[in-house]
């Protein structure tokens, strides 16, 4: 079983570290459990051009010939029971 701890804070030394020491002894204690950087690209909501674009697109989907269908497949095949 892995175990994650907290990243604790250094121990005190005669001389202020930099955030980059400081961030790369971080990276090293998380890879030493065994984990490894990911970085996520998220569309940014707060831009009009993707809030338009992601209207036009369920505008698309809404207007699938089989969107009835795809629905009721998902409403059976989905546990909604977590939503309660």
């Amino acid at each position: 079983m892995l175990r994650f701890s907290m990243a604790t804070s250094p121990k005190k030394t005669s001389k202020p570290r930099t955030p980059q020491q400081r961030m790369a002894s971080r990276r090293e204690r998380l890879r030493a459990q065994g984990l490894r950087p990911v970085q996520h690209w998220v569309p940014d909501l707060r831009d009009p051009k993707v809030r338009a674009d992601i209207r036009r697109q369920a505008k698309l989907m809404a207007r699938h010939p089989e969107n009835d269908a795809i629905d009721e497949w998902i409403e059976a095949a989905y546990d909604w029971s977590a939503w309660k």
